[in-house]
């Protein structure tokens, strides 16, 4: 087994839509091409993972995050983390962050990631929390926006709880 990880070419953005078609999820190739436009000017690391030389997962670092807090301290945002559930339990999630983590280090002692909260997202909030991720004590966000106390929101992929690491040199 020959784990992988480079950059994202403009060739994969057909491959991970039929890979995550296959799996039934839906994101399809403009997001890709998006992704690469923003690797291109530098505003987005992609880090792909192959296993065995097929497409097995990646993940982005957002350079200039979206969530304000992250934004403003300048804290790289780990973003958009997927292993195909075929892979998953095999080690890429793993590769895929301790790679993240190593870049984030040459910009930033601090890296940052948001959770979603639903069921859908455990293995994700139980990785995270081992690697020494921590609530940055901001609550929750909804597509953007801090959550106040008696907020009714909708629970769905946009409900996040941002976490942050001190990353050792």
């Amino acid at each position: 087994m020959e784990l992988s990880l480079r950059p994202f070419r403009a060739t994969d953005a057909p491959i991970f839509e039929a890979a995550f078609l296959a799996q039934g999820w839906s994101k399809p190739a403009s997001q890709y091409e998006r992704y690469l436009a923003e690797q291109e000017v530098g505003s987005r690391a992609v880090i792909v993972a192959e296993l065995d030389g097929e497409f097995a997962g990646y993940l982005n670092i957002l350079w200039k995050p979206d969530y304000a807090p992250f934004r403003e301290e300048n804290i790289p945002e780990i973003a958009d983390f997927n292993v195909l559930k075929k892979f998953q339990r095999r080690g890429v999630g793993t590769a895929l962050m301790d790679e993240a983590e190593r870049q984030v280090l040459t910009r930033s002692p601090i890296a940052g990631i948001g959770v979603g909260l639903t069921p859908d997202y455990g293995p994700a909030q139980v990785l995270y929390v081992r690697r020494g991720y921590i609530p940055d004590g901001r609550g929750l966000d909804y597509d953007g926006q801090i959550l106040s106390y008696g907020a009714s929101t909708t629970v769905d992929d946009s409900l996040v709880l941002h976490l942050t690491k001190q990353l050792a040199p």
